[in-house]
C-alpha cells in the first residue's frame, strides 16, 4: 500500500509540474533571455510573432463579431462616441495635413521638375503626381501620422484603463468593453483616415502645380488637372477608399489591442505602446504591398 501511494503522490507531482510547464511555456517565449545561437534567436522571435498574428487575429475577429451581433444596440451612447473618435482622428489633424500637403507637393514637384525638365517630359507631371501621391505616399503618409498622433493615445489609455480597474467595473456594470471602447475607436479612425487621406492627396495636388508654377513650368492648370484625370481610373479611387479604410482599422485593431485584450501593469504600458506602434507599420506595409499586387494585376 505505501508503494501504491508512493506511486499516486509521484504521478500527481508530475502532472503539476507538466501543468506548470504548459502555463509557462507562452511567458518563456516572451521572456527568455536572447540565446547564443542565431537559429534559436530568429526561432524564438518567429514564435512571437505567430502569437502576436494570433492574438490580433482574434481579437479582430471578436470586435467584428460585437459590430456585427450589437448592431444598432445603445445608439445613443455609441454614436457621440464615433463622432468624438472621427473629430479626434480627421478634425483635429486637419491643419497639420494641410500643412503636410504643402510639403508634399512641394518634394514631388520639386524632384520631378528637375528629372522631367531634362528629358523634355514635362507633360508627364500629373502622371507622377497620380503615382506617387495617390497611389502611395498619401495613404501611407495619412496611416503613419494617424498611428503616431491618436494610435499611441489608444494604447495609453486603454492600458491605463486595464491597469487601473475600469475594465473590469465596466464588465461588473454589464457593460460590453469591446462594445463600448474598441467599437467608437475602430469605425472613427477608419473613417478619420479615409477623409484625412482625400484631403492630403488633393492639397498635395493643388500645390504641386502651385509650386510647378512658381518654377516656370510651362504647363497651363487646364493641362496639368487634364493629366491627372486621364491617369485616374475607377480602380483608383476603389483601392484608395478600401486602402484607407483598411490601415484605420488595422492602426485601430492593433492599438486597442495591446491597451485592452493583454492584462498590464502601469509601468507596462509604455512598452506595450512601442509594441503597437511596431507592428502597426509593419501590417499597414504588409497590406500596401498586397494593394500594390492586386493593383499590378487588375490593371
Amino acid at each position: 500500500m505505501r508503494q501504491v501511494s508512493q506511486a499516486r503522490s509521484a504521478s500527481n507531482v508530475s502532472e503539476h509540474q507538466s501543468q506548470q510547464v504548459s502555463e509557462t511555456a507562452t511567458g518563456f517565449v516572451f521572456r527568455a533571455p536572447l540565446p547564443a545561437s542565431y537559429t534559436n534567436f530568429i526561432g524564438r522571435y518567429f514564435f512571437r510573432f505567430l502569437f502576436t498574428v494570433q492574438g490580433i487575429g482574434a481579437f479582430a475577429l471578436i470586435t467584428l463579431g460585437v459590430m456585427l451581433s450589437k448592431f444598432g444596440r445603445a445608439s445613443q451612447v455609441l454614436r457621440p462616441l464615433v463622432r468624438k473618435e472621427i473629430a479626434r482622428s480627421g478634425v483635429r489633424l486637419l491643419p497639420m495635413f494641410l500643412f503636410l500637403s504643402a510639403v508634399l507637393g512641394l518634394l514631388v514637384i520639386g524632384q520631378a521638375v528637375s528629372w522631367l525638365s531634362r528629358v523634355g517630359a514635362v507633360n508627364y507631371l500629373g502622371v507622377v503626381m497620380v503615382v506617387v501621391v495617390v497611389r502611395e505616399l498619401g495613404p501611407l503618409i495619412t496611416a503613419m501620422l494617424v498611428l503616431a498622433r491618436v494610435g499611441t493615445a489608444n494604447v495609453v489609455e486603454l492600458g491605463t484603463a486595464r491597469a487601473t480597474g475600469e475594465v473590469e467595473a465596466l464588465e461588473a456594470l454589464g457593460i460590453d468593453p469591446v462594445h463600448y471602447l474598441v467599437v467608437p475607436r475602430v469605425a472613427g479612425m477608419a473613417i478619420g483616415t479615409f477623409a484625412l487621406t482625400v484631403y492630403l492627396i488633393l492639397g498635395a495636388l493643388v500645390s504641386g502645380y502651385v509650386w510647378a508654377f512658381l518654377q516656370d513650368v510651362p504647363l497651363r492648370p487646364d493641362q496639368y488637372f487634364n493629366q491627372l484625370a486621364a491617369s485616374l481610373t475607377w480602380i483608383d479611387f476603389a483601392l484608395l477608399a478600401l486602402k484607407t479604410i483598411a490601415f484605420g482599422g488595422i492602426i485601430a485593431m492593433v492599438t486597442c489591442y495591446h491597451g485592452l485584450a493583454q492584462p498590464l501593469r502601469l509601468e507596462e504600458v509604455s512598452r506595450a505602446t512601442v509594441r503597437a506602434v511596431a507592428q502597426a507599420v509593419i501590417a499597414c506595409v504588409l497590406v500596401d504591398a498586397a494593394f500594390i499586387i492586386i493593383y499590378l494585376t487588375a490593371a
